[in-house]
């Protein structure tokens, strides 16, 4: 280093370290502006919104993690957090943008909205009705009366139902969403409609969250419509099994004991035989195509081949089926709580004493002897 420049380092050193100094230490005080900005969205949102009279909500609150300013409006991007009353373990969490402008001086609240890339919440899309049971919680938009009767009407008797299949503990209560049309069906799942066409219902939720957020049941009107009485109790028993279920559910169950568990929940009891429950996949057996192999994950995917998907489940209750009637309900039970901890052939070993390819083998000779030809 020549001696000439040493001296303007020497200058220019003490001043560098101080913008550094300055950039370590505690963010820049939020502007006036800000700080009013923020304390609106708090003062609007103590109360939920009139409109939301109906619904048991408790715990409702915005969280404000970020203001964007234009002028005399803002934007504050917020997280909202609330419970159902009687329902929700924890918090539920909604993405949402509160808009607000200048008023006299004063920052007022004009709007609330899903945020970018948020499914919205179901007041979204209209005013909620409410029905609610000993065992269900019914909220609806644009729909009659007499439909979120007949559906909340249903959840009563599928939550016993649910119960009686799966006797762990579990809250014993649901909430069910109707939207009035399948693409808002979709909006609130954040998937796109043709995944959900001819569906009845789908249930949200996180495997394994013991305290996490009640479920949601999510009905869509257009699939409902076109069920028999019968259907829609076995749709409904089922998306109840699997919030039933879900504490004991994790990414390691597969999914042809968790949807085949909660198609055998829906049937139980019931006078339906195999070849009335499983057409599809009758009609695969007799005409030579045996499964070779329990449903694989992928095959109860959405959006693909409905037949296949079809038989996809029809299987997989007939394999839940075979279980409880070989092993005993309480077997299956247990072989569900054991496939959420440890591999499906340690879970087989210590519950039915078998494999899966023994497990297989057995399935298959039901399916020739139930479903073959008459």
């Amino acid at each position: 280093m020549s001696p000439v420049r040493r001296p303007l380092l020497v200058r220019v050193l003490p001043l560098l370290l101080g913008v550094l100094l300055a950039g370590c230490g505690a963010p820049a005080p939020r502007d006036a502006a800000e700080g009013e900005i923020r304390e609106a969205v708090a003062a609007w949102s103590r109360t939920p919104p009139a409109q939301l009279a109906g619904i048991p909500l408790e715990g409702w609150a915005y969280e404000v993690s970020a203001v964007r300013r234009d002028g005399e409006r803002a934007t504050a991007r917020a997280e909202l957090r609330y419970r159902l009353t009687g329902y929700d373990a924890a918090p539920a969490g909604s993405a949402r943008e509160v808009l607000l402008s200048r008023d006299g001086g004063d920052w007022r609240v004009t709007g609330d909205r899903a945020a970018p890339g948020a499914p919205p919440q179901l007041w979204d899309q209209g005013p909620v009705q409410v029905v609610k049971g000993a065992h269900a919680l019914v909220l609806g938009v644009g729909r009659s009366p007499q439909t979120l009767s007949e559906v909340a009407a249903e959840a009563e008797r599928a939550v016993p139902a649910a119960s009686a299949a799966w006797p762990k503990a579990w809250a014993g209560r649901v909430v069910v969403l109707v939207p009035d049309s399948l693409e808002r069906m979709a909006q609130l799942l954040g998937r796109p409609a043709a995944e959900y066409r001819g569906m009845g219902a789908v249930t949200t939720g996180r495997v394994g969250a013991a305290a996490g957020p009640a479920d949601r049941v999510v009905v869509n009107p257009e699939g409902w419509a076109e069920l028999s009485a019968a259907g829609r109790g076995v749709v409904l028993t089922h998306e109840v099994t699997h919030v039933a279920t879900r504490a004991a559910t994790t990414a390691r169950t597969p999914l042809w004991l968790s949807e085949g568990f909660a198609d055998w929940a829906a049937y139980r009891g019931g006078a339906t035989t195999a070849q009335e429950g499983a057409p599809a996949l009758g009609r695969a057996v007799r005409a030579g195509q045996l499964p070779a192999a329990l449903p694989a994950d992928g095959a109860f995917a959405f959006g693909g081949d409905p037949e296949a998907l079809a038989r996809a489940y029809e299987g997989a209750w007939l394999a839940c089926r075979l279980i409880a009637a070989k092993w005993g309900d309480a077997t299956l039970v247990r072989l569900y709580e054991r496939a959420g901890r440890e591999p499906l052939a340690t879970a087989l070993e210590e519950t039915v004493g078998g494999d899966p390819p023994g497990l297989t083998l057995a399935w298959q000779a039901s399916l020739r002897q139930e479903l073959g030809a008459p």
